[in-house]
């Protein structure tokens, strides 16, 4: 890979972590898996998952004015039966896998977590699942001592 396409790989990070439902922790491993290095995209995945999760917080009236022109009935109830049992802490840790993180600090917002609490837990979800999937991508292909020609190949075709 030449440099430019280095900067482009580490842009579309930033980008691909920034939308809802893809993220972060599906970002870093497949980022990583690409070839780009580690810490870059741990940095970039979760920084761009971070601004768009924010924005939620920061202009959640708004968003609940949208979002309830939505029927969204089976990822709700999924989250409030989270949030029953496990409260704030358990569903911003696991709501990512379920709904998404964006999904997950409206309804956090939602089903009475405040601003700053929910701002707290959600980047630590986020940060967390992204370093813990990256490393166990990152060592789990060093440790078997697999070369992923698969997507080295996709890129070298792609020039």
């Amino acid at each position: 890979m030449n440099m430019l396409d280095v900067v482009w790989g580490y842009i579309l990070v930033f980008l691909l972590a920034a939308v809802p439902f893809f993220e972060s922790a599906v970002v870093t491993p497949v980022a990583i898996l690409a070839g780009l290095s580690a810490i870059p995209v741990f940095i970039l995945a979760i920084g761009g998952n971070l601004i768009t999760v924010y924005i939620v917080i920061v202009f959640i009236e708004k968003v609940k004015r949208w979002r309830k022109k939505e029927d969204d009935g089976k990822r709700t109830g999924r989250a409030k039966k989270i949030w029953d049992k496990y409260g704030l802490p358990g569903l911003t840790l696991l709501g990512p896998f379920f709904v998404g993180s964006h999904l997950t600090a409206f309804l956090a917002l939602l089903f009475g977590g405040t601003k700053k609490q929910v701002s707290i837990w959600i980047t630590i979800s986020i940060a967390a699942w992204s370093l813990l999937l990256g490393l166990l991508v990152y060592f789990g292909i060093d440790w078997f001592n697999v070369e992923n020609k698969f997507l080295e190949n996709i890129f070298n075709q792609a020039q």
